[in-house]
C-alpha cells in the first residue's frame, strides 16, 4: 500500500481534508486524531534531524554519533538550565530536540495549521518541490506497537517502552534488545513555543531509515497522508495563514518571532 497523496490548494481545502468524515460513535463529533509535520518538499521522506545531520541528498546518517551528541548538550547546557526543567534523561533528549540539537525524535504538531505554516515559510518555488503537509494516524500506530491510545509523557517511557529493564536513552542508542517501536510522545511546556504549536515528537527503535520507511516495513503505510501543497497555490495559502494569525510571530512568542516575521513579509 502507497502512502496517500491528496492535493490541497486552500486552507479551507486543508481543514475540510483533516475533518473526519463520520463523527465519533461515543461524543458525536468529528474531532481528528492525526498529527502533523510540515515539509518544504514533498518528496523528500521523514528524517530526523540526526539523519539530516549527515546531509539528505542522498541521506547520510550520522546516527553513530546519538549518544555523543546527547552527552556533551547534556553536559553545555547544564549551566541555562533550571534544574527542575529537566527531570531525567528522556527530558533531556526531548530539550536536546526542541532546541534543535540533532536527536532520533521527529517533530509534530496537533494542528495542521501550524504545520502548514512551518511548510510554507519560504514561498520561493524550489526546483518546482512543492511543500506539503503530513499526517499521521498516530493511534493505529500505537495499536500496533502495544501502547495505549493516549501519547506517552516523558516520565512515562522508562517503564512504557519495550524490554526487560526500564529504558534510558542510553540503553535506547546502544541498540539494546527487544522489540521494535515508535510512539508518540508529548513534551513538558519547556517554554511558551511548546504550547502554542501544539507540539509533539515520534520516537522510534530504528535509526538506519526514514520513519516513513519504517513504518512502511510494519505494514502502517495507510497510517501517513500527504497532502501536497499545489505549487502555483503556495503563495495564496500562506497569505491565508498570516490572515488567521499563523505567523511567526505568534508561534515563536519572542522578538525572535516578531523579526522572523517581519523578515518574511518584507521580504
Amino acid at each position: 500500500m502507497a502512502i496517500r497523496e491528496i492535493p490541497v490548494r486552500t486552507l479551507g481545502e486543508l481543514l475540510d481534508r483533516c475533518t473526519p468524515a463520520e463523527p465519533d460513535a461515543r461524543t458525536g463529533r468529528r474531532r481528528d486524531t492525526g498529527v502533523y509535520r510540515g515539509a518544504f518538499d514533498a518528496s523528500r521522506p521523514l528524517l530526523t534531524s540526526l539523519d539530516r545531520l549527515g546531509g539528505v541528498d542522498p541521506p547520510h546518517t550520522k546516527a553513530r554519533l546519538e549518544a555523543h551528541v546527547l552527552r556533551n548538550f547534556v553536559r553545555y547546557a547544564r549551566p541555562h538550565v533550571d534544574p527542575a526543567m529537566a527531570a531525567g534523561d528522556w527530558e533531556h533528549l526531548v530539550m536536546a530536540q526542541h532546541y534543535g540539537v540533532p536527536t532520533r525524535l521527529l517533530d509534530w504538531t496537533y494542528s495542521p495549521l501550524v504545520a502548514a505554516h512551518f511548510a510554507t515559510r519560504d514561498t520561493r518555488r524550489r526546483d518546482g518541490h512543492a511543500p506539503a503537509v503530513w499526517r499521521l494516524d498516530w493511534q493505529r500506530v500505537h495499536e500496533t506497537f502495544g501502547f495505549p491510545p493516549l501519547a506517552l509523557l516523558t516520565q512515562e517511557l522508562d517503564r512504557m517502552l519495550p524490554g526487560d529493564e526500564p529504558m534510558t536513552p542510553w540503553r535506547l542508542f546502544d541498540g539494546c534488545e527487544g522489540r521494535p517501536f515508535a510512539c508518540l510522545v508529548e513534551p513538558p511546556t519547556l517554554d511558551a513555543r511548546i504550547a502554542v504549536q501544539a507540539a509533539s515528537f515520534t520516537l522510534c527503535s530504528d535509526k538506519s531509515r526514514p520513519f516513513d520507511a519504517f513504518l512502511a516495513e510494519h505494514g502502517l503505510e495507510g497510517a501517513l497522508t500527504k497532502f501536497v501543497i499545489v505549487g502555483d497555490e503556495v503563495s495564496r495559502l500562506r497569505d491565508q495563514l498570516d490572515m488567521v494569525g499563523f505567523d511567526e510571530r505568534r508561534l515563536f512568542p519572542d522578538l525572535d518571532g516578531v523579526a522572523a516575521a517581519l523578515r518574511r513579509y518584507y521580504a
